[in-house]
């Protein structure tokens, strides 16, 4: 069932003296050599609303506008809180790069912790891990020839699943942010909950390009396990607009629910 050790070696990012985020080949994303996969650098997003906010508040809605390549040779990320009361607070997080330039803003959400003890919920079921099987990363191509995130991810199907175009189903499990440091649930459901664009696409990036610029995801419950589920699928219109939509897993039961904008591109 399981994949290689070693692609899971090396976290995301180190960071420099300076305080400065440094991408590591598994941040790499597959459109840009020089740039980062936006799904880790979402955790970078999630770590420091998370350190603003504090535990006693569990972050439930993350939004990331992308709004320049976010450059493999550092990021800066800033957060400030924008509310902050018994019941929620608000934050508002800014990624630059080394030169100063904005190159994502995000807004997040947090809500108080209560133990309500059991309360009526509807019952869904995780996909079937214990019988899936192994397959290749969703996105078969890249636009260079440098390892990246889709080389340092363990990836599973379930048995009998699309491997294909379209709607899918895949089981990852992700490198850590740092080196150094655990990670919280949400930080290490980033990288999956980015990659909904990726996991569905409706043809090979050979045919069309299909790069998000924003993700939003609206989380219920902190995951539980090392491997995370995406149910995904793609709407893609003629006026080269698109949207992913997909509800994430952990080995329990559903956890959150992702979207992305894309803008489709033809090929060169």
């Amino acid at each position: 069932m399981f994949s290689n050790p070693d692609v899971r070696a090396q976290s995301y990012f180190h960071i420099r003296q300076d305080g400065a985020f440094v991408g590591n080949d598994p941040a790499r994303g597959p459109w840009s050599a020089v740039h980062c996969h936006a799904g880790p650098v979402s955790g970078l997003v999630v770590r420091a609303a998370e350190t603003e906010v504090g535990p006693e508040k569990m972050l439930t809605r993350l939004t990331v506008d992308l709004l320049r390549p976010l450059p493999l040779a550092g990021l800066r990320v800033a957060a400030e809180t924008t509310r902050h009361t018994k019941t929620l607070a608000t934050t508002r997080v800014t990624v630059h790069d080394l030169d100063d330039t904005l190159c994502a803003v995000a807004t997040t959400m947090h809500l108080v912790r209560r133990d309500l003890g059991p309360v009526p919920n509807v019952t869904m079921q995780p996909p079937r891990l214990d019988d899936a099987v192994t397959g290749p990363f969703p996105i078969g191509e890249t636009r260079h020839n440098l390892p990246g995130f889709a080389n340092h991810s363990d990836i599973l199907y379930p048995k009998g699943g699309n491997q294909a175009a379209g709607p899918k189903t895949v089981w990852m499990r992700t490198p850590p942010l740092l080196a150094d440091e655990a990670q919280s649930p949400i930080q290490a459901l980033c990288p999956l909950a980015d990659c909904g664009n990726g996991i569905s696409w409706n043809a090979p990036t050979t045919e069309m390009g299909f790069m998000n610029t924003d993700l939003t995801v609206q989380v219920h419950r902190e995951p539980v396990s090392d491997w995370l589920a995406s149910e995904s699928l793609c709407h893609w219109q003629p006026s080269g607009i698109g949207m992913s939509q997909s509800v994430l897993y952990d080995t329990e039961g559903p956890v959150a629910t992702a979207l992305q904008t894309l803008v489709l591109f033809p090929p060169d």
